[in-house]
């Protein structure tokens, strides 16, 4: 209690001293430009990307409310999801990003009451209060930690989330990041972030989860914290995988199933050649097997699965067995499917003319690379969505 005790006090020093670096001028009346939704549970949602994590939140709180049939036809409808997100359990009042492209796409899918707002986290002086924190907050930029991770400037990021948790004091918050955090600087780096949200008041709960055990066509793991305030008698747990070889679960999610329906009529993909660095290793994955990750690089997506699979001729040199035009990358509208993104869901490319067809495509795929799966953020969501439901 006395080592929490003495991180929550540096804590609270940074948080106020990011708060006197904050630009202070034309301070935002939240109470103005934040809708007000008492019959929900409001969410304010921090580099919020596209919405992964908020439409996975929506479609929970429409599955509590309204159950899974319901959710489903909203997943699978526009006109479904807008009706039903009335009735969500959620709603979020508030999102923060730096990606104009992104918060174009948010604005333009999610509900059209959402503040949406363009800024650096680091320049927010404060915050708007709501029920629940979302955010996938960028993972350290160093790889030796210090004795204090909160006395290095490169790790403020995080410690913004942690200061909105300080200063609103939400029920839940949910991150979201990266398998490598967890052996950055030996584990130490993991270690001081859980330690660090520990003493912003809440019980945390952490659990590396692996995307395809849960019904997403690809092999994406990613380390999901999970924080319940001190003071509420709530256990979270996080949920056990629905997909699997294991008897009684579902096969995983394929290719095939995912984007067999599409192969002609993939939509934008990135074109160009390949480096030595994408030929350095496979990118190609069979109809009958999960995707590689989606990372959020046009150049960096992974191959379509058909045609001939690369073929390895030397330590990190691969090829392509025939002419390299037999070859393509995912396209937009296949990496959005194997994210699990519905297919209503439309991506802002910006309207930049200057800007390549190829650069423009390439905003797209980081959306949607840097997103959580919808599919991934529903299931972690819903045991905080049924546990609302019953306590209110």
């Amino acid at each position: 209690m006395k080592k929490q005790n003495e991180i929550k006090n540096i804590l609270q020093m940074k948080s106020y001293e990011a708060r006197l670096k904050a630009e202070s001028q034309s301070p935002i009346n939240y109470s103005k430009v934040v809708p007000s939704c008492e019959t929900k549970f409001s969410i304010v949602s921090l580099f919020s990307g596209a919405g992964g994590l908020d439409l996975g939140f929506d479609l929970a709180g429409i599955e509590a409310t309204l159950g899974q049939k319901a959710a489903t036809r909203a997943f699978l409808s526009k006109n479904y999801y807008q009706l039903f997100r009335d009735q969500s359990l959620f709603r979020t009042i508030y999102a923060n990003d730096i990606f104009p492209e992104a918060l174009e796409t948010f604005k333009s899918n999610m509900h059209p009451s959402t503040y949406c707002h363009l800024k650096n986290i680091q320049r927010i002086k404060e915050f708007p209060k709501a029920d629940i924190v979302l955010g996938g907050f960028p993972c350290p930029g160093f790889s030796e930690a210090g004795p204090r991770l909160v006395d290095d400037e490169r790790n403020f990021l995080y410690l913004h989330f942690i200061r909105c948790l300080m200063d609103t004091q939400p029920k839940f918050f949910v991150a979201e990041n990266v398998k490598g955090m967890l052996t950055l600087g030996g584990g130490e780096v993991f270690k001081q972030i859980k330690e660090d949200f520990e003493a912003a008041g809440y019980n945390v709960k952490t659990k590396l989860l692996n995307a395809r055990d849960f019904g997403v066509p690809q092999t994406r793991e990613r380390v999901i914290i999970v924080g319940v305030r001190t003071d509420l008698d709530f256990h979270y747990s996080f949920p056990e995988p629905t997909h699997g070889p294991k008897a009684g679960l579902k096969p995983y999610v394929t290719l095939k199933d995912a984007i067999g329906d599409i192969e002609t009529d993939p939509g934008f993909f990135y074109q160009g050649g390949y480096s030595s660095m994408y030929m350095s290793r496979n990118r190609k994955r069979s109809w009958h097997e999960q995707s590689f990750t989606i990372q959020a690089s046009g150049r960096q997506a992974p191959l379509h699965p058909s045609g001939e699979p690369m073929r390895k001729i030397n330590k990190d040199l691969w090829e392509f067995p025939d002419s390299i035009n037999e070859h393509r990358r995912l396209s937009i509208k296949e990496v959005a499917r194997i994210q699990t993104f519905p297919d209503w869901f439309e991506f802002s490319m910006g309207e930049n003319k200057k800007t390549s067809k190829n650069g423009r495509i390439d905003k797209v795929y980081k959306q949607i690379g840097n997103a959580v799966p919808i599919s991934l953020a529903k299931v972690i969501s819903l045991p905080i969505a049924n546990y609302l439901k019953i306590s209110g």
